[in-house]
């Protein structure tokens, strides 16, 4: 796996991040009379897995012939370390399946509607490169669904956005992979449990997805700091889940302080997970690499991760009303469905990220579920 596709950036709004909130607004037309539309249909979320009787979360894979949702060679906002077709990958049974809740179905994803629900409206993600992967899938399932709409895109180091100008919508991307703050200081970077200066540029926005682990378990060369500050020591290293607990809960505070939920709403993408370990589903294979097929049923041999307990205690704790995209199940189930070694330049075996087109396109009919249902 490539350790750079999820580096850690700088938590300061540089002038070039500022230029490009400029250029973005500038084309927004004035918010929408309707602008209660879609707040109306997604009101007390709270750490909610259901929508009316309906768990979207519990289910199972399907073979679906319509799908997937668009062509990764149509689409120009996926990197290459996610287009395991043109990178060779062989088959192509893994773009076949749907997810099928137990007690419902589902809408299938229309990025037009989508659109018009958000008309005048700022959308970012905020988290790692599983943030990134959400992203994308996202923007081309709305390119897909609008062919004809202008689009502008700009990637940069923290802050990248795709605008449909027509509709004056942007989706953004903020990198930070552990929501808190990593700071150099005279001893070294320091991960800071509880502090997020960062959070200044996630405010004003219409609708916030935040996501964040995958970096958390990081040791060795691939650990981005050399210090963690506790409160008011600052130690070498810790158990780092409950690192993750103390981050997060500086997280939940932030957005009870900051967020107006009559105005923005706010997603928690849940724990995204990694197929490293064939044993884990009963394999005699080492990882992810040659698996073409779902696991069949609904529960997955190892459970659920410890980080989702985590999560849920959190969200539990918050005042402010939080939506989980609670995809871990589902998204263990898809041992087939990560780059493996069919990912552009980036050398090793990816178990950790999605294919695009792939399994992301599923977590964002989700959430298009949870707005519109």
């Amino acid at each position: 796996m490539a350790l750079l596709r999820c580096r850690p950036n700088s938590l300061a709004i540089t002038a070039l991040h500022l230029t490009i909130f400029f250029l973005f607004f500038l084309v927004r037309p004035q918010r929408a009379s309707s602008e209660q539309q879609l707040w109306n249909t997604t009101a007390a979320l709270r750490g909610r897995k259901q929508t009316g009787r309906c768990n979207l979360f519990q289910g199972n894979w399907v073979v679906d012939a319509s799908y997937p949702f668009y062509e990764s060679s149509s689409c120009p906002f996926i990197d290459p370390e996610f287009d395991c077709q043109k990178y060779g990958r062989p088959d192509t049974q893994y773009l076949k399946y749907a997810w099928r809740p137990d007690s419902c179905a589902i809408p299938r994803f229309n990025g037009g509607e989508l659109l018009r629900r958000w008309r005048g409206k700022k959308i970012m993600f905020v988290g790692d490169s599983l943030s990134l992967n959400m992203w994308e899938s996202l923007s081309c399932m709305i390119h897909a669904s609008v062919p004809g709409a202008k689009t502008s895109f700009a990637r940069k180091e923290s802050l990248s956005a795709v605008t449909f100008p027509d509709y004056g919508v942007s989706i953004f991307l903020y990198r930070t992979p552990y929501l808190v703050d990593i700071v150099r200081e005279n001893i070294g970077r320091v991960l800071k449990l509880g502090s997020i200066e960062a959070g200044k540029s996630w405010q004003g926005m219409d609708v916030l997805i935040f996501n964040s682990w995958h970096w958390w378990t990081h040791t060795g060369k691939s650990q981005p700091w050399d210090y963690i500050q506790d409160g008011g020591r600052v130690v070498k290293d810790m158990d780092r889940l409950s690192a993750y607990y103390k981050g997060l809960s500086t997280w939940a505070k932030w957005v009870d302080l900051n967020v107006d939920s009559s105005k923005t709403k706010v997603f928690f993408q849940g724990i995204s997970p990694t197929h490293y370990q064939g044993k884990d589903w009963h394999s005699p294979k080492k990882n992810c690499m040659g698996e073409q097929s779902p696991l069949s049923g609904s529960t997955y041999p190892t459970g659920a991760p410890p980080a989702t307990s985590v999560v849920s205690k959190v969200l539990n704790s918050m005042k402010t009303p939080v939506y989980l995209l609670d995809i871990t199940t589902l998204s263990q189930l898809r041992k087939d469905a990560h780059p493996s070694t069919y990912s552009g330049d980036h050398s090793g075996t990816d178990c950790s990220h999605w294919c695009l087109p792939g399994l992301p396109d599923t977590w964002n009919q989700l959430l298009y579920a949870a707005i519109v249902m």
